[in-house]
């Protein structure tokens, strides 16, 4: 099957990709982070960039929001060749210790069965983990660029406005630290299509504090957004995925 909404050649994208849902965010890294940076599509504003950092080849892909979007994209990188996805977004916060702009790397990702991974897998819960030495290279160098990191799971929510009063208590409760949309996508095809993947993740709002409800934007959390990306882009150049092939 060939691609049908990144309608570029193999050679175009590279091994390792950062997956965004902003296309802002995929911008600010092409244009700040990486070197020789080309916009090899737009089509559906799936905007993808490849280039260079520090020598290594990489792209820089947009996937939307949600688990439908991001499913399309994922697979169709890994069509074109991809091996490794490191989502770069961000989430809100369930956890009151987590303040605006720490960072999240996502050890694992719950979902509610059913829904886009429910289409590929109805009759079974899929484990969504991160490739854990991939996981292990992000954390390092999260904790030595950006420092203020926690490990922990997320909850891929497919729906931004739906969440209950309780929700936060209720997923916080079960070892949640924040909620996101596009994780549990992720990791699930990365194990049904076999490549590796991580996701490291801003807190862009916490829901347990009065005062930090508010979601901020691509502009506030800009130089939180910088550490990041510079964080995800070393742990990419310092990967081999020797295993995929």
């Amino acid at each position: 099957m060939k691609p049908q909404h990144i309608r570029v050649s193999p050679d175009r994208v590279a091994a390792k990709v950062v997956v965004v849902g902003d296309p802002a965010r995929a911008r600010f890294i092409a244009e700040h982070l990486l070197e020789d940076a080309e916009l090899v599509n737009e089509e559906r504003c799936f905007h993808l960039y490849t280039g260079f950092y520090r020598g290594e080849r990489i792209s820089v892909a947009v996937h939307g929001v949600g688990a439908a979007s991001s499913a399309i994209v994922f697979e169709e990188l890994r069509m074109l060749g991809a091996k490794v996805m490191v989502r770069l977004g961000t989430a809100g916060a369930l956890m009151p210790e987590l303040d605006i702009g720490d960072m999240v790397v996502a050890t694992g990702a719950a979902y509610v069965h059913g829904g886009t991974i429910g289409s590929y897998v109805p009759d079974a819960c899929m484990a969504t983990a991160p490739n854990p030495l991939l996981l292990t290279k992000l954390y390092d160098y999260a904790k030595r660029i950006h420092g203020r990191v926690v490990l922990g799971p997320v909850f891929s929510s497919d729906a931004f406005y739906a969440e209950d009063p309780e929700f936060a208590k209720k997923w916080f409760s079960r070892g949640i630290v924040a909620v996101e949309m596009e994780v549990a996508t992720l990791y699930a095809l990365a194990a049904l299509r076999r490549f590796d993947a991580a996701a490291a993740l801003v807190i862009s709002d916490n829901l347990v504090v009065p005062g930090k409800e508010e979601l901020r934007h691509h502009r506030e959390l800009e130089p939180y957004v910088e550490k990041a990306a510079k964080a995800v882009l070393e742990a990419l150049r310092d990967y081999n995925p020797s295993n995929i092939s």
